[in-house]
């Protein structure tokens, strides 16, 4: 067993965990926590999950060299044209830069937990999504190396991660649910 999860299993077990400068996380039992990625047909079952902050994430993104934009030059989670990573989830932001280094290429995300974006337990609004803006890097990077599983409810195609993380083309950027940080 690794010594994060043990780590992650203990804590859970005692009922909870505080984590400075991120904020609290979700109990759940040590069961849940010891679940995997999810499979192409079975969604993840409910894990612990660390909130952090928009600074938090920025500062991350920064250190990693990883873009951010937003068409309406905003940060505000509850303005649709903002671009906000407020009560993003620690795995998404350290999935995103796993995606970075893993990859090579340039990421610029163009979309996080601010609102209108469509709901669901896995939603940008609960910390698990971002947007990626198109860039043949990027776009050949996903294509060449997760696997290909079909189109999404709305037509969006779909690969997905080794580790279980899916990426939707939705056409001008890839949707990416982070259901883990990526093998980080």
């Amino acid at each position: 067993m690794r010594i994060r999860s043990a780590l992650t299993a203990l804590a859970l077990t005692v009922g909870g965990l505080f984590a400075p400068g991120f904020g609290v996380v979700a109990t759940a039992t040590a069961a849940e926590a010891a679940t995997q990625a999810p499979s192409v047909t079975q969604a993840p079952s409910a894990v612990a999950v660390t909130k952090i902050s928009h600074a938090t994430a920025t500062s991350m993104f920064r250190s990693s060299g990883i873009t951010w934009s937003s068409s309406g030059g905003c940060s505000d989670r509850n303005t649709p044209t903002c671009t906000s990573f407020d009560q993003l989830n620690l795995d998404t932001a350290k999935g995103a830069q796993t995606l970075r280094s893993a990859s090579g290429c340039a990421i610029n995300i163009t979309g996080g937990t601010e609102t209108g974006h469509a709901g669901g337990t896995y939603s940008h609004w609960n910390g698990y999504k971002l947007d990626f803006g198109k860039a043949t890097c990027l776009t050949n990077y996903v294509k060449n190396t997760f696997t290909y599983i079909g189109v999404r409810g709305d037509g969006a195609p779909q690969w997905q991660s080794g580790a279980g993380n899916v990426y939707a083309d939705e056409g001008n950027h890839w949707d990416v649910t982070f259901y883990n940080c990526g093998g980080c």
